[in-house]
């Protein structure tokens, strides 16, 4: 009888189904998790994660309920290198998530700039986070809009994948963090007077300890 026995064909045929069964595992693993390559992979960081009541929009945390994100960083959207949340560290961070094609970002954007030039002496740092769009855009609103502080450009928006539960739809909005690198206060929807934010923002700035 010509041909490979039956006893020695089994053992290939079990090996093949075992690195099948591995690789496939390997897969559901990886889907699962959410995991991906590259620069673009959400990972995510610190201890905060978002959750939204139904309706709601605006959200302050007591320091005692307070979580860190990740160092949210990318290429900045107007001039070379890099920019980083920890750049900015011992100061009050608002960030502020946008687009050039988002009508209601535009529409903010006199609001934040007075409320950046308010808290400017208070320690608060405004850092803009340029979503899904083109460099070019991005950097003709900064010019248009007269913006004065820097914006990381992420248009696959890495930064807020990583921010555990925070919506990526319905920009824009904006995260105060606090001088310990904490979340203190989410505004999710245009800021449509500069008090949204000067009222909240100093109190936090004047937090002691």
């Amino acid at each position: 009888m010509s041909g490979i026995p039956l006893d020695h064909a089994r053992p290939r045929r079990t090996r093949r189904a075992g690195a099948i069964a591995a690789v496939t595992a390997v897969l559901l693993t990886c889907t699962l998790a959410a995991c991906s390559t590259g620069n673009d992979a959400a990972v995510y960081g610190g201890s905060f994660s978002f959750v939204s009541p139904g309706g709601k929009t605006d959200f302050a945390y007591p320091p005692d309920q307070r979580g860190t994100v990740a160092d949210l960083s990318g290429q900045n959207l107007v001039g070379d290198g890099t920019l980083a949340l920890s750049d900015y560290a011992g100061k009050v961070v608002v960030l502020n998530f946008w687009g050039s094609w988002c009508a209601p970002c535009r529409a903010e954007a006199p609001e934040l700039e007075q409320a950046a030039a308010a808290l400017a002496s208070l320690g608060v740092q405004f850092l803009g986070i340029n979503v899904r769009d083109t460099k070019e855009a991005g950097a003709d609103f900064v010019t248009s809009k007269q913006v004065s502080y820097p914006s990381i450009y992420d248009p696959s928006m890495r930064t807020l994948l990583a921010i555990r539960g925070f919506p990526t739809t319905g920009l824009p909005s904006t995260i105060v963090i606090d001088r310990k690198g904490r979340v203190a206060h989410v505004q999710l929807g245009a800021i449509t007077d500069p008090q949204q934010l000067i009222g909240p923002v100093s109190t936090i700035a004047a937090e002691q300890g």
